[in-house]
């Protein structure tokens, strides 16, 4: 994560200090990027069962806009515009 910002210097020492406490360091698996993360599943099968926002959100400890923005990014990886075709799809 450090690298991808150009600061390799926090990177070498996160990687130290990891190791020090013997956690390994653990690649994130390749993913092809239009796969649903674990929030963004939980947040469409909340909504497909026809939660609002708000309630989404008040279950989840989130805010309603973090909701909202969930929402659109799993519409976009599903290629949908509405919650009636993310139900139709479950």
């Amino acid at each position: 994560m450090f690298t991808d910002f150009g600061a390799a210097a926090f990177a070498d020492r996160a990687r130290r200090e990891l190791l020090a406490t013997g956690e390994k360091h653990r690649k994130r698996p390749a993913s092809s990027g239009d796969e649903l993360t674990a929030q963004e599943e939980q947040i469409a099968e909340l909504a497909a069962a026809g939660l609002t926002n708000g309630e989404i959100a008040a279950q989840m400890f989130i805010s309603a806009h973090t909701v909202e923005w969930h929402l659109r990014k799993v519409f976009t990886k599903l290629g949908i515009t509405s919650r009636r075709q993310l139900r139709d799809r479950r």
